[in-house]
């Protein structure tokens, strides 16, 4: 794996001896069918495509059975997100940053150089960063990452086997007959719908559930602590939903409003966040818990 000036690592192909192309650059049109042949030969030209010891090759090329090539995404045009991340601890085991609003965990979409991966591996260095867990972009909060991926498998496991404490705030309407009934366990089975963005509660058996508590009344907001006690995707913005108090600035739910790709208001972040993290780090023993410098406000 090479990584560029700008922090963005290359992607790695093999050229198997099953197949015969007159260059290259038919290889990577016949492989890669979604992407434009004119995408590859700009790549090309501009020099992303390279050996595995990251010397440039031409389009020209003849083809190389049994080899492998890097290449490197291009985007014209990226949108510009004018907020820092701030690394609060490092060691030889794990980075945990805190992530500002509307910055991409990992690249994806329109977002290469512009997602908190790249940007702290061009901080640190450190080219073997992994986060071992996401939230989303429009969240902001805490983000950990492994540091030696040999180590990766072993703090990714405590995600999947739900022994991490996770807390989230939100600020979201006040609810007069909500409040009575707090602090409460909601539950729900949350499932993908139509619409690829949002999830949707269906019936069946529960498979997500988050302890709501109220922190601050100040009508008509108030704020929220969330403790999901599952991992589903837009969990908690989901459950808010439900319950009749979307989170504020939310994009999503309860209408899904089409993103602006370049032009975002950068006035309404979305007002959830990745508060505290804590747990059993399985290669130290020692526990674990950080907490974002951030907050929010009703």
């Amino acid at each position: 794996m090479k990584v560029n000036s700008e922090g963005v690592s290359s992607s790695r192909v093999y050229l198997p001896a099953g197949q015969s192309h007159a260059s290259l650059l038919d290889f990577f049109i016949a492989n890669f069918p979604h992407i434009d042949g004119s995408e590859w030969e700009a790549r090309f030209e501009e020099g992303l495509v390279m050996t595995a010891d990251g010397v440039p090759v031409q389009a020209n090329n003849v083809y190389l059975p049994n080899t492998h090539l890097l290449y490197f995404r291009r985007l014209a045009r990226e949108p510009e997100i004018p907020f820092e991340e701030v690394i609060l601890f490092q060691d030889e085991h794990i980075l945990v940053a805190d992530k500002p609003h509307f910055l991409p965990v990992t690249p994806s979409g329109l977002y290469l150089h512009q997602t908190l991966l790249n940007r702290l591996k061009k901080k640190t260095g450190i080219q073997d960063l992994s986060p071992i867990h996401r939230i989303d972009r429009d969240t902001a909060g805490l983000v950990i990452f492994s540091v030696n991926p040999k180590e990766r498998a072993q703090y990714q496991n405590l995600f999947r086997d739900r022994v991490v404490k996770k807390v989230y705030e939100a600020i979201a309407p006040y609810s007069e007959e909500l409040i009575n009934k707090l602090p409460m366990t909601y539950q729900s089975r949350l499932e993908e719908s139509e619409h690829f963005l949002q999830m949707q509660e269906v019936a069946g058996e529960t498979n997500a559930d988050t302890l709501i508590e109220l922190l601050e009344a100040s009508k008509p907001w108030a704020r929220y602590r969330l403790t999901p006690g599952s991992g589903k995707k837009h969990q908690l913005r989901c459950h808010l939903n439900s319950l009749g108090i979307p989170i504020r600035h939310d994009q999503i739910y309860p209408i899904l409003t089409p993103y602006q790709e370049y032009e975002l208001d950068f006035s309404k972040p979305l007002q959830l966040l990745a508060r505290e993290v804590a747990f059993l780090d399985p290669v130290t023993g020692d526990m674990r818990h950080f907490m974002t410098n951030k907050s929010l406000s009703t």
